[in-house]
């Protein structure tokens, strides 16, 4: 029998996500190369492996994800987000503790524009009263 392939997408900031769970035990590869080489950090690593290490099936899955846009921390949450959901389809059970930690939920939190007439998003120009 083949093994079950999932696909989600997962987004954070302006990083979009793309990830193919599959039910085999194997490695994660992101943009085709293996994850120590896209994202040489252990912190991003982490962030990229937490849904896994809650739902407590470590290894037990093959991840191919594709990512792009924003920086490596979104890239790391978008791509966090997309195998979340993706496990969650896979196995139902996952659901309930993927769902207490936050990992189904889209983090909208997003860098707020310039405003006219000020320095930045909330700072303004120092005021003279004299």
């Amino acid at each position: 029998m083949a093994a079950v392939t999932q696909y989600a997408t997962g987004r954070r900031k302006c990083a979009i996500a793309r990830a193919w769970v599959t039910g085999t035990a194997g490695d994660i590869t992101i943009n085709d190369q293996p994850i120590e080489q896209a994202f040489p950090r252990l912190t991003l690593r982490q962030i990229i492996q937490f849904p896994l290490e809650i739902g407590g099936v470590v290894g037990q899955y093959s991840i191919k994800a594709t990512v792009h846009g924003g920086g490596e921390v979104g890239q790391a949450g978008a791509l966090r987000h997309a195998i979340a959901r993706a496990l969650v389809i896979l196995n139902l059970p996952l659901r309930t503790p993927l769902k207490k930690e936050g990992l189904l939920t889209r983090d909208s939190r997003v860098k707020e524009r310039k405003k006219p007439g000020q320095k930045g998003a909330r700072k303004k120009f120092q005021y003279s009263k004299r």
